[in-house]
């Protein structure tokens, strides 16, 4: 069984669904993702979240000019996402699908089992000023960049 790539908008900001190639036969499972092809952007760090707490929630903030893509690679969460005018909420619970977050988006992550591992892809190297961590400033920013753009 072969499953092919298919990308789905979910209405908030540039973010989307993606169902990556899944390949099946009698010796496993291999699930592939093409950078630029299926991922919409070359890499720069990867990054991955593991043995959080079912109560705890990551995330909690936007990026300025990063670009992200998720994969839970083990176990299933939910991604919780927000443009400042609009929100989607997905669930990730298998290794062939995967959500683009493009910048501005703020993002949030729970509901972890207690076996997810969290892969995320990221297009620039990390650097704390790019990050928003603070609600409400990016509610303002986002605002602004609508109404000038």
């Amino acid at each position: 069984m072969t499953r092919q790539p298919s990308v789905t908008r979910l209405g908030v900001g540039g973010c989307s669904l993606h169902q990556l190639r899944l390949v099946e036969d009698r010796r496993g499972k291999l699930s592939v993702g093409e950078y630029q092809r299926d991922i919409p952007f070359v890499p720069k760090r990867y990054f991955l979240i593991f043995d959080v707490p079912a109560e705890e929630a990551r995330g909690r903030h936007a990026h300025r000019l990063c670009h992200q893509f998720l994969i839970c690679v083990r176990g299933s969460c939910r991604v919780r996402l927000d443009d400042g005018e609009h929100r989607a909420e997905v669930s990730l619970d298998r290794p062939d699908l995967g959500v683009y977050l493009p910048p501005m988006i703020w993002g949030t992550q729970h509901g972890y089992s207690p076996d997810a591992m969290l892969l995320v892809f990221a297009s620039e190297y990390y650097e704390a000023s790019e990050y928003i961590r603070d609600y409400a400033e990016f509610r303002a920013l986002a605002a602004k960049a609508r109404s000038s753009g």
